[in-house]
């Protein structure tokens, strides 16, 4: 299957490059040609004209499944929201709920330019047949809290995960390892799950000083802060480490996390809608570690259109820095590619439009009031720019979307699926 993408302009991501009026070839999973692209033998032409063409933007850390709790517990404390409504909502969730929640947030993600995202949950057999089925690119991890014994039973679903999944579906849905956070993962149990990343040669998915109270309660068992605990538990030793959050980290813990393999997926609608606090990007941007972007859940963020989270983060380091100068627009657009794949470990294949890279590209339609005129395309898709503008998206070279029709989901199945199911999971919570 050959396709080509006409007189498209073409935001690359690559260092130093420019944005170019321009053709892409894709053929099967892969882009073969960038420029000028001779039409002869393709079997499809998608008109590119009045359109930006651009990496997908990659969700550096998700929680697929709440979407079906979005908008169920907003304007609550932090410690309200968990123990009052989100943990004895997701108590009554199905593997068929989580199915079809993951499902709701991949056609939110499609839909608003999104191609690859990493997870963390439960029941990921049923999140892991949805992206195959869906057509998405995902790194999947089960979450894993010790605070109980269960006799292994979670850590042996993690590996299964890993078994049954990694690599699979031609190759779009990669695995880590997910120790949840800090203070649900004691050191003995904590070290376990090291020891065995290193010898699978797994990456760690892992919340890190998400909040006050995490630091406090860490602080008072331990005499460390979060980040001190992990360090000194040989986290960062050999292995590739996904963070989420980072939000309270002083900067003795940003010296602790420079050099790292992996780095920092920043959140920031999510930390600013539950009080959170502000991570500290530029610091860690200054320190050499890389810092992509996530949205986090629906059940906090409760949105999962990453053009938000672009604004967001820019706009949060400005103010804290009282800068405007800080993070600009194509910095902040290359923590939502390249950053972010650098983060998920997939880099070599996704993040920029480069020929030889698999074909993960969105389409955005400038021909809009709020788009014009275009003086700067890149300072439009940071601040300018929303997830519905979003025409057409392409994973591993296979059209999800084309004309804002999702191709690979029934919405109107889906809807109704969601609509019922998310009923019955709050009644009453």
């Amino acid at each position: 299957m050959k396709t080509v993408i006409k007189n498209v302009t073409i935001v690359s991501m690559v260092d130093n490059e420019r944005p170019y009026i321009g053709d892409i070839l894709i053929e099967g999973d892969t882009i073969k040609q960038l420029g000028k692209v001779i039409e002869d033998e393709v079997d499809e032409v998608i008109q590119g004209d009045g359109m930006v063409a651009m990496p997908g933007l990659i969700n550096a850390h998700q929680h697929t499944p709440m979407s079906l709790l979005k908008g169920f517990s907003d304007d609550l404390k932090l410690m309200d929201w968990l123990d009052k409504k989100m943990l004895p909502a997701e108590a009554r969730m199905t593997p068929d709920d989580i199915y079809w929640g993951s499902k709701l947030s991949m056609a939110e993600m499609i839909k608003s330019g999104t191609t690859a995202f990493a997870d963390m949950y439960i029941h990921m057999n049923e999140i892991a047949t949805a992206v195959a089925k869906v057509g998405m690119r995902a790194s999947l991890t089960r979450g894993l809290v010790f605070l109980q014994d269960d006799g292994g039973k979670r850590l042996e679903e993690a590996l299964d995960l890993v078994e049954n999944w990694n690599g699979k579906a031609d190759g779009r849905i990669t695995t880590m390892l997910g120790p949840h956070a800090p203070y649900t993962c004691p050191p003995e149990p904590l070290k376990q799950i090291i020891k065995i990343a290193e010898e699978m040669e797994l990456p760690i998915h892992i919340h890190l000083a998400e909040t006050k109270e995490e630091v406090i309660k860490i602080r008072e068992l331990y005499n460390e802060t979060p980040a001190q605990y992990l360090y000194n538990r040989g986290l960062f030793e050999k292995l590739h480490v996904l963070l989420a959050h980072g939000v309270h980290l002083n900067r003795r813990d940003i010296g602790l996390l420079k050099g790292m393999r992996g780095g920092v997926s920043h959140n920031p609608v999510s930390n600013l809608k539950l009080g959170c606090g502000i991570t500290p990007v530029a610091e860690l941007i200054s320190q050499g570690i890389t810092v992509g972007l996530g949205t986090d859940g629906s059940g906090s963020a409760t949105t999962v259109d990453m053009f938000e989270g672009i604004k967001a983060a820019t706009w949060l380091q400005k103010l804290d820095y009282g800068d405007p100068t800080v993070l600009p627009a194509r910095q902040t657009l290359s923590m939502a590619t390249k950053e972010s794949a650098k983060l998920l470990k997939i880099d070599h294949e996704v993040g920029t439009l480069e020929v030889g890279k698999r074909a993960d590209i969105i389409l955005i339609d400038m021909r809009k009031p709020h788009l014009q005129p275009i003086h700067n395309v890149e300072s439009l898709l940071a601040y300018s720019v929303n997830g519905a503008d979003v025409d057409t998206t392409i994973v591993n070279g296979k059209v999800l979307m084309r004309n804002r029709q999702l191709l690979t989901i029934n919405e109107e199945e889906l809807l109704l699926q969601v609509a019922q199911r998310a009923k019955r999971i709050v009644e009453g919570v």
